[in-house]
């Protein structure tokens, strides 16, 4: 460590203390005599430094606010956690959602048809629990890490703190802000198939009261699929305002666009994805377009009461418009030499409007110590979707599919687009009201107690535009968590937690609403955990949970009067995780992770999903591990390694999907504290293997060996 990033870390340690104020003087007259710097008059900054959203040191984090809505230890929430450092986004050169899971134990990225991020926690898919510093994300787009500060992936029912769904998981994103600390860095990348990328994170205190931030990325690029090509950009200025000692309002705007090829992959052939070379691309990459407009303006007012009385109130209004066409493969035929070709597109806008008010409170009653949370959230949310199937005229005028050779899967006919009789035009409003109440209690030096309660009135008005027929949905959702935590000492926790989630009968992206369902239950989740989480060394940790998910209220068609709907309980999940994450020495950092999952559905769901079969694109084992080690001051290598056992495509069981082990590894050379260049090589040796599904004739080969090439440049 250099001198003067001695001084910056004893400097920040006190931030806006006289003493820190006595130290930077201290410091840079030191500075000045031994290194012959001019000093410059100094910027005098008092007041209260901003409090931060979470606590991290290299690739292990402390704490974090949004798994209580308080800044609490990671040892003292009763939950499976893993949380994705800015320094190993960085090392690993992270760049979407599937990049930060892929060393996450118990998560899994579908394919998601080519267009979006599909999550799978714990055996349960989802494309809506994404969310943005604790706010519903819910559109489905693929997200960029741009302005990211670190990604946090909560496992288990959350729905005590984030409402409905996160019923298997959540991903929180947490945005870098303006804060004080001047940042100023930029980065340029290159990288196989013509990738470029360009991003810039520019802060600057303009006095003690008011601060600027502004992140922002553009990106080009191809692909190893054929056709494929993807450019986006991103800019996210925000501002902070001290409006006194004891109160901080920060405001933001991002604007956000992608557009790129919806790519869905290859089909199957006798129970395996089909053999043939992973650039081929089955369909029409020209006619096969997706992209995303995003306007998300949001509001964060903290004020601290004093006497452990602390408010905090949160906007976030985000107007999304999302389209996506494609043409792709559908089933190949009994010889081998066919497959089928269909087409659709949809068309997506939706207004998100979300305010939190968190009011806490610390106090003591008698030996017993609280951290109480009151709290309400208000939300609505108006959709409206159209979609058209595509219709090959060369066939017919009703023709929705074509057969195509195996040997040249390009279509290149006429496809018109059109609605058929069962293709969506919706509108659709979402209410939320919710109320939520939790306690963390110290019982004694080694017992503490988490429990909590939320109230949700979800209401949803549903209309088909086409006909006119409407739908109502009005939900009173109950959702308890409760965890108890026992310290034999300071650096481990074991702990046991209950929780349980909703998923209503609107769906993940509310478009689900029918005549059939509209009155029936919404589903249920309820996860039971036991785990330990231990502190190896300061910056080194280690985490081990036992959990059973199970799916409950699940709607299933009767097969003697398909209008007719009932519920089962439909589906189990049964499994263990491990990770580990930290500085094993000043100049090795690691992460990695272990998970056994066992996910089976226990009641026939429909003729393609039977009683005991297995929940799709879920692997039995998976294990991921990442390692840096700095050689010198300016030398440093990174090695990892990602493994995962087969898995069914489908509920159907019938494709599977071969497992597979794969090695990445970076070389980081640092010229001096402001200039950094590192070159990240995914799959070392070039392993053929299948990343991921939608279902069994969507499959996703994975990318054969790719480097690319990051010059960091501080200022």
């Amino acid at each position: 460590m250099t001198r003067k990033n001695k001084y910056r870390l004893r400097y920040t340690a006190f931030a806006g203390t006289p003493l820190a104020l006595a130290l930077a003087c201290a410091a840079d007259s030191a500075l000045a005599a031994e290194e012959d710097i001019t000093t410059l008059d100094q910027i005098k900054v008092v007041g209260k430094a901003p409090e931060p959203d979470g606590e991290t040191v290299g690739y292990v984090a402390k704490r974090i606010r949004s798994a209580t809505k308080t800044e609490t230890p990671l040892i003292d929430i009763p939950q499976s956690i893993t949380v994705v450092t800015q320094e190993l986004i960085k090392d690993q050169n992270m760049q979407s959602i599937a990049d930060t899971v892929r060393y996450v134990p118990g998560v899994v990225m579908s394919q998601g048809e080519g267009n979006r991020d599909a999550v799978i926690f714990r055996g349960n898919q989802t494309t809506g629990d994404l969310y943005v510093d604790g706010i519903r994300d819910d559109v489905q787009y693929f997200r960029d890490l741009y302005n990211i500060d670190r990604v946090e992936v909560l496992k288990g029912p959350n729905a005590m703190i984030f409402g409905r769904g996160a019923a298997g998981g959540l991903i929180n994103r947490v945005t870098k802000q303006a804060n004080w600390e001047n940042p100023r860095e930029a980065s340029f990348q290159i990288g196989s198939w013509d990738k470029f990328r360009l991003t810039g994170d520019f802060g600057q205190a303009i006095n003690e009261n008011f601060a600027v931030r502004l992140t922002s990325m553009w990106e080009s690029s191809r692909s190893y699929r054929e056709g494929f090509h993807a450019e986006r950009w991103g800019v996210n200025p925000t501002i902070a305002l001290r409006l006194g000692d004891n109160t901080q309002v920060v405001l933001g705007y991002e604007r956000f666009e992608d557009d790129r090829v919806a790519d869905r992959g290859i089909p199957s052939f006798r129970g395996r994805p089909i053999d043939t070379d992973v650039s081929t691309f089955f369909g029409d990459p020209r006619r096969s377009p997706t992209w995303v407009d995003v306007d998300a303006f949001s509001a964060l007012i903290d004020h601290d009461f004093g006497n452990g009385i602390k408010f905090r109130n949160r906007t976030r209004y985000a107007i999304y418009d999302k389209f996506y066409q494609n043409i792709f493969p559908g089933a190949v035929n009994a010889t081998g030499d066919q497959v089928s070709i269909s087409a659709y597109s949809n068309a997506t806008h939706r207004d998100n409007f979300f305010n939190q008010t968190d009011l806490t409170f610390e106090f003591e009653t008698g030996p017993l110590k609280h951290t109480v949370l009151t709290g309400a959230e208000f939300g609505h949310q108006e959709t409206d979707n159209f979609r058209q199937t595509g219709y090959f005229t060369a066939v017919g005028p009703d023709a929705t599919s074509v057969r195509v050779p195996v040997s040249d899967p390009r279509y290149t006919g006429p496809v018109t687009f059109r609605q058929s009789a069962t293709d969506a035009s919706n509108h659709g409003l979402a209410t939320i009201a919710a109320g939520y109440f939790q306690d963390q209690i110290e019982i004694t030096k080694h017992w503490q107690l988490v429990a909590g309660l939320r109230y949700d009135n979800f209401e949803v008005e549903f209309r088909n535009k086409r006909n006119g027929q409407s739908f109502y949905s009005n939900d009173d959702l109950w959702s308890p968590r409760g965890g108890l935590i026992f310290k034999p000492m300071d650096s481990l926790s074991i702990y046991a937690s209950y929780s349980m989630a909703y998923v209503p009968r609107a769906g993940d992206q509310l478009a689900s609403l029918t005549l059939s369902n509209q009155s029936l239950k919404p589903e249920e989740f309820k996860n039971y955990e036991v785990g330990a989480k231990w502190d190896i060394l300061p910056n080194l940790s280690a985490t081990l949970a036992f959990y059973q998910l199970d799916r409950l209220n699940v709607a299933v068609t009767d097969p003697n009067d398909p209008t007719v709907s009932f519920l089962v309980d439909g589906q189990r999940t049964r499994g263990i995780e491990l990770g580990l994450a930290g500085e094993i020495t000043d100049q090795w950092r690691v992460i990695g992770g272990y998970s056994y999952q066992d996910a089976e559905i226990t009641e026939s769901l429909s003729a393609n999903a039977p009683k005991g079969n297995k929940a799709a694109q879920v692997p039995e084992h998976t294990f991921s591990i990442w390692n840096r080690y700095d050689i010198t001051p300016h030398w440093g290598v990174g090695l990892g390694a990602v493994y995962r056992s087969e898995m069914y495509a489908s509920t159907d069981n019938t494709v599977r999907l071969p497992g597979f082990l794969r090695f990445d590894g970076a070389v980081y050379y640092t010229f001096n504290d402001n200039v950094q260049l590192q070159v990240n090589v995914e799959n070392l040796f070039d392993k053929e293997y299948y990343a991921s599904a939608h279902n069994n004739n969507n499959i996703m080969p994975g990318s054969p060996i790719a480097a690319n090439a990051v010059l960091r440049v501080r200022f």
